[in-house]
């Protein structure tokens, strides 16, 4: 049974959760009391010790006096000591906590406080041992202390005085003690109060961006996975304060809003992904429905001008599912590379020459800047990404040339490869964009400026698969040329 209520207590224990701005304000809360106490323990201590040390110098000097003023009473002419006076002095010293004996020179007895008073003696030692049980919690005794009294170098007499020991307060010391006792507690009580408001608005200041942090990933988790709210006007632009003079917090609100950013972003490519493909397949489509439907109508006979039209078309939409297979499997790590090691010089020399013949009728020179560059990699892959390039510099150049030349790259063991041209040039809106699939300058994709957009996500994704970059540099549309360079 014990050990049953044992392994329940530490279940319960394991499953206790307790909010962020809860467990800073006790953590911050139970640090300053900590604080707070030590400080006040510390004070206390040293406030005694100090405080004993002066009531100690204070018996002391108290004594010196009490013997300085009963010694005054000495005749020398008689060698006798006032009696009268002297006891008038002993019993207000008694009061004090001083019980006053005097002896003359034979050692007999002058005067002493007990026989005076007995009662108010023994008075004055209870109320001054209750004082000190109740300030450090110990019994004392009563200490005696002899003082010689001379006068022209002979003996006089002597002064026995009796305290409570080792020392004690007075009435008045030990009212002040208290006063002190009582500020250090409420003083330690308001500190505590002060303490935990404190507490609570601070973790209240750390806590407030981190529960707006928390709050707005929940409702970026919202939107992307109900319906309802994915499709809600609005409901993805979701932004938070990053405006924190603590660090962390400015770069955890600043990281919430990039994120919210990037599924925004990353929307709006799937819904333009979404329409540029059904753009890309509406017009072979399209084509293909009218010619099968004008045949059968009787308007065209299904002759072979008419069927290789059609046939066209079909190699279109399956150039465009081709394409995009292959960057389906690029980009998804789906496809293994053939790495060999072969001269890119070489690789590059072949590509271009494919491409003289398309140059020669625009008048375009291609020029090659190579050196030899021994790379492991798959080179039926990269030659594709090096035909796309050449292909789109050739369609976007109407005169010109074309450069291509290798460099070692600043990175140990990488070479870069750039690829320039003389062309039209990319707007600066769009150049980082066009990396993206099926992404293109037009908006219309009218098929007379350009393909469906593919090519350079294939040679991204697959300049990446071999750890590599790709980059691009425009001087903006009306410019002179576009320049990409591949590092590998």
């Amino acid at each position: 049974m014990k050990k049953a209520g044992l392994f329940a207590a530490i279940e319960l224990f394991n499953n206790f959760s307790i909010s962020l701005q809860n467990r800073l304000a006790l953590t911050y809360a139970l640090f300053i009391s900590l604080a707070l106490a030590a400080l006040t323990i510390t004070i206390n201590v040293f406030t005694g010790l100090i405080f004993t040390t002066l009531v100690k110098n204070n018996i002391t000097e108290k004594s010196a006096e009490i013997v300085r003023v009963i010694s005054d009473q000495y005749n020398p002419m008689l060698r006798s000591f006032n009696a009268l006076t002297i006891e008038a002095i002993g019993m207000y010293f008694v009061h004090e906590g001083y019980i006053v004996t005097v002896e003359n020179e034979e050692g007999d007895l002058v005067w002493d406080a007990r026989a005076c008073d007995m009662r108010e003696c023994m008075t004055v030692i209870n109320d001054i041992a209750v004082r000190m049980q109740e300030h450090i919690g110990a019994n004392g005794a009563l200490r005696r202390e002899r003082y010689p009294i001379q006068f022209a170098g002979r003996m006089a007499g002597s002064i026995i005085i009796e305290t409570y020991g080792p020392f004690f307060y007075s009435e008045t010391e030990s009212a002040f003690l208290t006063s002190i006792n009582r500020l250090l507690f409420f003083a330690a009580i308001m500190l505590t109060i002060a303490s935990f408001a404190v507490s609570i608005i601070l973790s209240r200041a750390i806590a407030r961006p981190i529960n707006k942090s928390a709050e707005a990933a929940r409702r970026i988790a919202q939107t992307y996975s109900t319906w309802a709210a994915h499709n809600a006007p609005g409901a993805r632009i979701i932004r938070i304060d990053d405006q924190y003079q603590t660090k962390e917090l400015a770069e955890l609100a600043r990281s919430i809003n990039a994120l919210s950013a990037k599924l925004e972003e990353g929307e709006r490519r799937q819904k333009q992904l979404t329409g540029d493909i059904a753009h890309e397949l509406r017009t072979p489509i399209t084509c293909l429905q009218g010619d099968i439907e004008a045949m059968l109508d009787g308007v065209y006979k299904p002759d072979k001008e008419h069927l290789e039209s059609c046939h066209e078309e079909v190699i279109r939409l399956a150039g465009l599912v081709r394409d995009l297979n292959t960057l389906t499997n690029v980009e998804w790590e789906n496809i293994t590379l053939n790495k060999t090691e072969f001269d890119l010089a070489s690789l590059l020399r072949i590509t271009a020459e494919q491409f003289k013949a398309a140059a020669l009728e625009k008048n375009i020179a291609i020029r090659l800047d190579l050196i030899e560059s021994q790379v492991i990699a798959d080179y039926d892959r990269l030659k594709q990404v090096f035909i796309n390039l050449l292909s789109n510099a050739i369609k976007y150049t109407d005169t010109g040339s074309i450069t291509v030349r290798i460099e070692k790259a600043e990175e140990p063991k990488h070479v870069s490869v750039w690829v320039s041209d003389t062309g039209i040039g990319i707007p600066e809106d769009d150049l980082p964009h066009i990396f993206e699939r099926l992404y293109r300058t037009d908006k219309s994709r009218s098929r007379s400026t350009g393909g469906a957009g593919i090519g350079l996500a294939i040679a991204a994704a697959i300049i990446a698969a071999h750890g590599g970059t790709i980059t691009a540099e425009s001087a903006g549309s009306g410019g002179v040329g576009t320049t990409f360079r591949v590092v590998l």
